[in-house]
C-alpha cells in the first residue's frame, strides 16, 4: 500500500508533492515522469523513491492531501441551523476554497481516472464524505419544505459539478472579482432548490 501525503511529514516529501503538482497540471499525470519530478526538486531519482516509491504514490499523495485538507477547512465553517443558510455558507465554502487551487482542484478531478483500484477508493471516500455534508443541508430543507428538490443525490451532485467548474475558466484579474463570482455562484445554487437571494446583485449591475 502505498504512503499517503497524510503519513509523510518532511520537507522533502512536501517539496515533491509540490513541484509534481505543477508537473502534473502543466502537462498531465501520463506525460510527466519520476526522473522529471525528481529534477524538479533537485533529488536523485533513488532520493525520490525513499519517500514516494512510485508515481502513482505520488499521485494518490496529491489527491488525498487535497481532499483532507478540504475537509479540514470544512469542519471550520460556521453553518447555520437554517437549511438556507447552511447551503448559502456551503457554496461560499466552496467557491472560495476551489478558486484559489486551481492545481489541486484540476488534478483532484481530471486524473482521479489514473488511479488504481485500491487509492481510488480511498480517495472516492474522502469525496463523498464532503459531498455528504451538502447532501445533510439538502434534505434538511427538502424534509422542512424549505427546498424543491426531486432527488438529492442528484441535486447534490449537479450543485457539485456546476461550482467546481469555476476553476477551468475564472481568473483572477478578470471582469468580475471573486467575491462578485462568489454572490452569483450563492443566488445560482439557491435557484436549484427553488430559492432566490434578492440581495445579491444582478448579472448587469456588476458586469
Amino acid at each position: 500500500m502505498a504512503r499517503t501525503a497524510g503519513s509523510i511529514g518532511t520537507e522533502t516529501a512536501k517539496r515533491v508533492l509540490k513541484e509534481a503538482l505543477s508537473l502534473f497540471a502543466h502537462h498531465g499525470y501520463a506525460a510527466v515522469s519520476t526522473r522529471q519530478i525528481a529534477k524538479a526538486c533537485g533529488l536523485q531519482v533513488g532520493a525520490l523513491y525513499n519517500h514516494f516509491p512510485t508515481k502513482q504514490s505520488i499521485l494518490h499523495g496529491l489527491m488525498s492531501a487535497h481532499m483532507q485538507d478540504l475537509l479540514e477547512a470544512l469542519a471550520g465553517s460556521n453553518f447555520s441551523n437554517d437549511p438556507a443558510g447552511a447551503l448559502e455558507v456551503f457554496t461560499r465554502f466552496h467557491i472560495r476554497y476551489h478558486i484559489d487551487k486551481p492545481e489541486e482542484v484540476f488534478i483532484a478531478y481530471m486524473e482521479l481516472r489514473n488511479l488504481e483500484p485500491e487509492p481510488y477508493s480511498e480517495v472516492m471516500k474522502l469525496r463523498q464524505q464532503y459531498e455528504r455534508t451538502l447532501r445533510g443541508i439538502l434534505r434538511d430543507g427538502q424534509a422542512a419544505g424549505v427546498f424543491k428538490i426531486d432527488d438529492v443525490p442528484v441535486t447534490a451532485m449537479s450543485i457539485i459539478s456546476m461550482m467546481t467548474g469555476v476553476n477551468t475558466w475564472y481568473r483572477y484579474g478578470g471582469r468580475l472579482s471573486a467575491s462578485e463570482i462568489e454572490e452569483i455562484y450563492v443566488n445560482l445554487v439557491l435557484s436549484v432548490v427553488g430559492l432566490g437571494k434578492t440581495a445579491t446583485p444582478k448579472l448587469e449591475e456588476i458586469a
